[in-house]
């Protein structure tokens, strides 16, 4: 038998009932001979409503003792669980990130795991007990408790199934696996039974909700296979390992991911010297604000734009930035548009076959979409354009590059 290491999310813990649901679930893997491992976030709600409280104290809350405020949405839900366990005659014990322990870094709001203590757990285990750990949290060095940012029971799953050597971390959502696509703009998007940690990472950096990309990252570091499945149904949902299936098997294009949460900043007429970049860039990257894409074309009158793109959210802030910096380097104006949006190909058989770019381009062309910028890698290619072609783009490329599901 195997042991299995199972996450489920706020929506899937998001009242009586449904943790009720939870426990029938965990009960039957458990009958089966397993052993079981379940890592809970907060109920559906429960984390906002605890940043509410402490937003209606102060605007600015102290890092350590916000934590210490939000971490208990999880200990709630751990010990309501192990309730609903005991009440169907399964031995269960619940622990907070503290009692595992799982040991951070003492960044407050953003902890970073350590070190894990499985000795607990693995008693708890030979004893034929579910093990129920709360997600999202852990403790430091001085036995502060932290938190590992929102999204962080993902990562918390997948830490304790590789201090476990787990067979299979389970990540339990509200979808029943990974889609070519969402289905929600192409309702003929197809679940992948299989996709690679590479891809997966690719998908979840550009755009895709389904897993945190922290998770992933671990996941694939220490080779834990991950499977995503829904807790509202049953179903193999989508395997994610190091490699789903032989490069030349591979279809050219395994998904199609997408960001509305783009804007696009342009510094034009800047002299075309070298350092100019950095000048620029420097105090973006001071401001804390990440750079998304970047291209730099080259007039013939020497001079040269340079255009990149950050998260909408930060673009007041950077256009605020770059207006004192433009001046510096001598640029002619900046320009700014928050209306555009991100579409990426994703999928490792771009490494064996060739004109995907093209057929790209082909496509957007042929629905008359402009190419605003392009950026690529060795499993990904992303393009820029106006956001209200977005459902149009992502329409047109999971046809042309037959992700469409076929009708049964």
């Amino acid at each position: 038998m195997a042991l299995i290491v199972q996450k489920y999310g706020g929506t899937s813990v998001g009242s009586p009932e449904r943790i009720q649901a939870v426990a029938e679930r965990v009960k039957r893997w458990h009958d089966q001979g397993h052993d079981i491992v379940v890592v809970v976030s907060a109920m559906s709600g429960e984390t906002n409503r605890l940043l509410g409280l402490a937003k209606a104290i102060t605007p600015d809350p102290d890092p350590r003792e916000l934590d210490v405020m939000v971490s208990t949405g999880e200990q709630v839900t751990i010990a309501l669980l192990a309730m609903a366990l005991m009440k169907i005659g399964v031995a269960a014990k619940s622990y907070t990130g503290t009692q595992v322990a799982i040991r951070t870094d003492s960044a407050f709001t953003k902890a970073r795991i350590e070190a894990i203590d499985d000795v607990r757990m693995r008693a708890d285990l030979n004893q034929r007990k579910v093990v129920i750990v709360a997600g999202f949290q852990g403790v430091d060095d001085e036995g502060n408790i932290t938190t590992l940012g929102r999204g962080g029971s993902d990562t918390t799953g997948v830490a304790l199934a590789a201090a476990l050597k787990a067979d299979e971390c389970q990540i339990y959502t509200d979808v029943d696996g990974v889609y070519t696509t969402d289905p929600r703009v192409v309702p003929q998007a197809r679940r992948m039974e299989t996709i690679t940690f590479e891809e997966m990472l690719e998908m979840a950096s550009l755009g895709s909700k389904v897993l945190q990309i922290r998770s992933v990252e671990f996941a694939g570091k220490y080779n834990v296979p991950l499977r995503v499945l829904s807790s509202f149904g049953e179903g193999n949902g989508t395997l994610i390992t190091v490699d789903a299936e032989d490069d030349m098997e591979k279809p050219v294009i395994s998904g199609i991911a997408f960001n509305r949460d783009e804007a696009k900043l342009t510094v034009r007429g800047v002299p075309d010297t070298p350092g100019v970049a950095s000048r620029i860039l420097s105090p973006i990257g001071d401001a804390n604000i990440e750079v998304d894409m970047i291209v730099q074309n080259v007039s013939a009158d020497g001079s040269t734009d340079f255009t990149f793109t950050v998260a909408r959210g930060d673009a007041k802030k950077a256009q605020a930035v770059l207006e004192l910096v433009a001046k510096d380097v001598g640029a002619r104006e900046l320009v700014s548009d928050d209306k555009i949006c991100k579409v990426s190909l994703v999928g490792v058989g771009m490494r064996s076959h060739a004109g995907v770019a093209s057929k790209m381009f082909a496509t957007l062309a042929k629905e008359n979409i402009n190419i605003q910028m392009i950026s690529t890698s060795e499993i990904k290619i992303s393009v820029v354009v106006e956001e209200k072609y977005l459902e149009l783009a992502v329409r047109a490329l999971h046809t042309a590059f037959d992700l469409d599901a076929t009708a049964a």
